[in-house]
């Protein structure tokens, strides 16, 4: 457990730039604390974490990343879930579901379960392992990997697919005898160790051994926010650059004081997630054919089904999963935007803590998109039953995924301006 250390005296004196850091939430500079081992740096003004410091910073992330990856090849080599019907079974392993789903030209759901439970996962902890070896600074493999590291991480759902396995079984209890197969322990493990692995990587430390931060000219004054010293921080390593320097020496990667557009672009990805999220709910996402009847289903009437059969607490989870959250977030994300724009109210609680809410849950809406790809490649015992996926649950997807953009596209600084400008009695700043 990592106990927290919220470094208050933020009106320090002028520091350097290698004692600090520009919170990359509210772009407080911030003067970073020595940290003792399980323990971890926080921003005063939002709480964000800036840094933490592990037991065996580089073997134990590479020791939770490499169980990982044991357990992600043992989960893939054997059966991981059995239906049988009417004296009819059907059993399927993990590369068995985009096997099936490429078979039957569900080409979109295949990448839907091959790329962010399988693929992303599997690069992310090989990149781990990687950056975590000793070698010589500034290597530019190490640089890319790093980058490719940090975008990728969020897009991981293996444990949102292990949550979606666990509604699937409550669904087919329905319709015949389910058995899971010597592949579901594994799978258990391979999604606790790879949180546990991402969790012992610190992104400010581990940058700070791939490559030596660049040097800023002239010292800093924590306690006041980077924008206004003509500093901004640099989106992927965290390293504290001039305002005018659109490229950051460390990792090439491009950025502004603020990103450009920041509103336009999470507006307009959340005037389309509305558009599609209508037909969404009212398009069938999915077909069960069963004795010669064909029965379309949408996400409402599966959440009404699995109430009728007694299954409360899983119809309770997709209820809030794939139509309170998306509903919550887009009215979040539309309320951040309108503060963001001056309308709003000058707390600062409340804004970053809906921020940080619609980061956290927004991908758990795809437990529905899950479910449905493991019923579609389990129940196929012939004329007598079988399941497939509907147009429906590929606009729910996108939902998803344009939500997620959206909220990607969001700058939060910019509410933080707006109060800071505020309380200067100036016009509040917009990222036009």
């Amino acid at each position: 457990m990592c106990s927290v250390i919220q470094h208050n005296d933020i009106l320090s004196p002028v520091i350097r730039s290698g004692e600090a850091t520009l919170c990359p939430q509210c772009d407080l500079v911030v003067l970073l604390p020595q940290l003792a081992c399980g323990t971890k740096a926080c921003c005063p003004r939002c709480k964000t974490t800036l840094s933490s410091c592990w037991d065996e910073p580089r073997k134990r992330p590479v020791s939770y990343a490499i169980s990982a990856l044991l357990m992600l090849l043992l989960a893939n080599l054997f059966p991981f879930i059995s239906l049988r019907v009417a004296g009819i079974t059907s059993e399927i392993s993990l590369t068995d579901i985009p096997y099936v789903l490429l078979q039957e030209n569900y080409t979109s759901m295949a990448m839907l379960f091959m790329v962010p439970v399988q693929g992303v996962p599997l690069f992310c902890l090989l990149a781990i392992v990687l950056l975590c070896r000793k070698s010589v600074p500034g290597s530019s493999f190490k640089i890319w990997l790093a980058r490719i590291l940090f975008r990728l991480k969020s897009w991981c759902m293996a444990e949102i697919f292990l949550a979606g396995v666990v509604v699937t079984l409550v669904k087919l209890m329905a319709y015949g005898d389910i058995a899971i197969g010597a592949s579901f322990i594994p799978w258990c493990l391979f999604c606790l160790l790879q949180i546990r692995a991402f969790q012992g990587i610190d992104r400010r430390a581990l940058w700070q051994k791939i490559a030596r931060a660049p040097s800023v000219n002239h010292p800093l004054k924590a306690g006041e926010s980077g924008m206004h010293q003509g500093l901004r921080s640099c989106h992927c390593c965290t390293a504290i650059l001039s305002a005018s320097l659109r490229r950051c020496p460390r990792c090439q990667t491009r950025g502004d004081v603020r990103r450009h557009h920041s509103l336009q672009w999470t507006i307009a990805l959340l005037l389309t997630s509305i558009m599609l999220y209508i037909p969404a709910n009212l398009m069938p996402v999915m077909v069960t054919q069963a004795l010669g009847n064909t029965v379309t289903s949408t996400i409402m009437a599966g959440i009404i089904m699995l109430w009728e059969e007694g299954a409360y607490p899983v119809a309770v989870v997709i209820f809030i999963a794939s139509i309170m959250v998306p509903l919550l977030k887009m009215s979040a994300i539309a309320w951040l935007c309108w503060n963001a724009h001056g309308k709003g109210s000058t707390d600062t609680e409340r804004p970053y803590f809906i921020y940080r809410v619609v980061e956290c849950v927004g991908r758990w809406s795809m437990i529905d998109v899950f479910v449905i790809a493991l019923l579609s490649a389990l129940v196929r015992t012939g004329k007598f039953m079988s399941i497939s996926p509907s147009d429906g649950v590929i606009l729910f997807a996108m939902v998803v995924c344009l939500t997620m953009f959206s909220a990607m596209a969001f700058d939060p600084r910019l509410t933080w301006d707006r109060i800071s400008e505020r309380a200067k009695n100036k016009d509040p700043p917009f990222d036009g």
